[in-house]
């Protein structure tokens, strides 16, 4: 049976989804749209929009609907697991392999993979259980899955304090001049490309912190940080600053380096353990096709050491 939780607001204003994403640090901001279109969300015994601005006395009541069970295909797909215990997974994703099932991706994903091998945590809904946070389809590298709802709600949180830690390798296009430089501008949908996300004036929060490892003739090799994780941040700040990255499909240039897409790789992750507390940090080297294309570019580049 659902249940409802119930917000006296006192001194909290703004938006509706903002403020709800404040009080229920588990649920991500879009989640909770989703709820208030679907009316799952009163304010004052009635249906509202997102946008509703939230005042001092408000009553908000919010429907949780019990968990939809999985009607998803669990398949014996290899992992490359680089850690795991009874709380979470942390999975060496592939480029190429989509992390959860969609329409137009409905089978052979991490989730499809992760779902043989064991159970997975319920809160992110039908398709993407155990899912706290996701790299795009051609993005290599390392993820966290929550393995039940306790530890979720830990690592949902660290992601939205900002406390842990994750660090992308990336190639780019041009020589970068200066060694290192903070990129903070808000992302959101494009308006001229549902496909395509861009900076926009009432976008979301983020920033991307890079630094400079090896500059090559025409192309970059820097490290990135985020403070924030909104889709396609490091593709759409990169092109912002006129340094695209290799091999990116949807926003860089058509002469580019060949690849299964762009070159990035989520090198490094690092979080507090949801149950013991310890800080825990793992590191995945650079598959071998960009290795190839790194030695590549020093060969030709004279001078680099």
């Amino acid at each position: 049976m659902s249940k409802q939780v119930t917000f006296e607001i006192t001194t909290e204003t703004g938006r509706l989804d903002k403020v709800l994403s404040a009080l229920m640090a588990d649920e991500s901001r879009s989640q909770l749209k989703e709820a208030i279109d679907k009316g799952e969300v009163a304010v004052n015994g009635g249906t509202t929009k997102p946008k509703y601005q939230v005042q001092p006395g408000d009553q908000i009541v919010v429907t949780i609907p019990d968990p939809v069970k999985l009607d998803l295909e669990p398949e014996n797909i290899p992992l490359d697991i680089v850690y795991e215990d009874d709380d979470v997974i942390v999975v060496n994703k592939p480029s190429g392999m989509v992390v959860h099932p969609s329409p137009g991706h409905p089978d052979h994903t991490l989730v499809n993979a992760l779902l043989y091998h064991s159970p997975l945590s319920t809160i992110n809904g039908t398709y993407r259980p155990g899912i706290v946070h996701r790299i795009d389809k051609d993005t290599s590298g390392l993820l966290m899955v929550a393995k039940n709802d306790n530890a979720h709600r830990s690592l949902a949180t660290q992601l939205k304090n900002k406390t842990n830690l994750r660090e992308y390798i990336a190639l780019v296009h041009g020589v970068i001049k200066q060694d290192e430089g903070t990129i903070d501008a808000p992302l959101g949908r494009s308006p001229k490309d549902r496909k395509r996300q861009a900076i926009v004036a009432d976008g979301r929060h983020a920033v991307t912190h890079f630094k400079v490892l090896e500059r090559y003739l025409n192309y970059t090799l820097i490290s990135c940080w985020l403070e924030t994780g909104r889709t396609h941040q490091i593709r759409v700040h990169m092109k912002s600053i006129g340094h695209p990255l290799a091999g990116d499909p949807l926003y860089g240039p058509r002469k580019t380096i060949n690849g299964s897409g762009q070159f990035l790789h989520a090198k490094k992750l690092g979080f507090k353990h949801p149950v013991t507390g310890k800080q825990l940090v793992f590191e995945a080297p650079l598959p071998d096709d960009f290795e190839r294309v790194l030695r590549r570019l020093r060969e030709q580049t004279p001078g680099l050491h």
